[in-house]
């Protein structure tokens, strides 16, 4: 699975800025995805921008005033060059929609029509793709409406709803009252082939209601078969019980909310997971092309999210030794501690 994050569509668009006019006036965002697209160029280049219908309705979007500078007052007549950008081209008709409805409107100017991914490095609905991202590929943005939900493992605490707390998670009423009034995080609005969950099967009514009042399409619901949150704490199973259903599965993926869990899963079943907590996807073999090729294009990420010194350092560590492999780390290493 090909996936790539808001972080990653912000990075694909600021390598990319170079391969873009220079006197671009007016950056346009295909609705909805590119919207967001649009958003994250005009903030990086500081150029005006609108979404497709509001730029054939002659309104553009005004501009805070830390980013004010006189080209951000012009007039939507006074845009020549104008960018027209979407998240991604597949089939194309959402950028064909689009230079219909421009042609249709009669508008004059000099357009250039761009995504920032794309399932090859050129398509004729597009001047420019900044990035080849082949299926099966998902988006941080449209992972819950995508039709591989079909054939996706979900965790529901931490995807579908929000944790519940130490006070709530007491096995006993308190909990009863969050699986009853658990608010909504991601909602789904494709049927999700597979609900895997730590929470305990006595709790399956609770459960079911709840996915049923926010109408919650899914296949199967699968809980843990324990008496109490004492013995699944005391077996530790909820990582290898959600690895052993998926293992044994036909699903192609895993979102499982939290982070060490997604690592713990993936190793366990061989398989992909997404992770919700860090929008990465954890690959069984950290060697394979598609982890080492997530490890050097997350990394400045990671190391954003990351406060410490030495967290950064151990983080960059581990990615250098993933690409490097072993042998070639302890080179560089000695290589770097060599004195001159």
């Amino acid at each position: 699975m090909n996936y790539r994050s808001i972080s990653d569509m912000n990075d694909a668009i600021a390598r990319n800025l170079h391969r873009l006019p220079r006197d671009i006036d007016l950056v346009v965002g295909v609705p909805r995805s590119g919207i967001l697209a649009a958003t994250l160029l005009s903030l990086t280049a500081n150029i005006p921008m609108t979404d497709l219908d509001s730029f054939l309705a002659g309104k553009i979007y005004t501009s805070g005033i830390t980013k004010r500078r006189a080209a951000l007052d012009r007039q939507h007549s006074e845009m020549r060059k104008i960018l027209v950008i979407d998240d991604s081209v597949s089939g194309g008709n959402a950028m064909r929609d689009a230079r219909d409805k421009i042609a249709a409107a009669g508008i004059k100017g000099d357009f250039v029509f761009a995504a920032v991914f794309g399932l090859l490095s050129e398509h004729k609905e597009t001047d420019i793709v900044f990035e080849v991202v082949p299926h099966p590929r998902m988006f941080q943005w449209n992972f819950m409406h995508h039709v591989f939900l079909e054939q996706c493992c979900v965790d529901i605490d931490g995807v579908l709803c929000l944790d519940p707390t130490e006070e709530e998670n007491d096995d006993g009423p308190a909990y009863e009252k969050f699986l009853a009034e658990a608010r909504p995080l991601l909602g789904p609005t494709r049927k999700i082939g597979w609900l895997v969950t730590s929470r305990l099967e006595k709790y399956r009514k609770l459960t079911e209601a709840w996915l049923a009042r926010h109408d919650i399409k899914y296949d199967h619901l699968i809980m843990l078969d324990l008496p109490s949150k004492a013995e699944r704490q005391r077996l530790g199973a909820h990582g290898s019980f959600k690895a052993d259903f998926y293992r044994k599965s036909d699903a192609i993926l895993f979102i499982e909310s939290e982070h060490e869990q997604a690592l713990k899963i993936a190793k366990l079943s061989g398989k992909p997971v997404l992770c919700v907590e860090t929008n990465i996807v954890s690959f069984p073999d950290a060697l394979s092309l598609p982890a080492l090729q997530q490890t050097a294009r997350n990394l400045p990420a990671r190391l954003r999210q990351i406060n410490s010194p030495d967290g950064r350092k151990k983080v960059a560590k581990a990615a250098v030794r993933a690409l490097l492999g072993t042998r070639g780390y302890e080179m560089l290493k000695s290589r770097v501690k060599r004195p001159a």
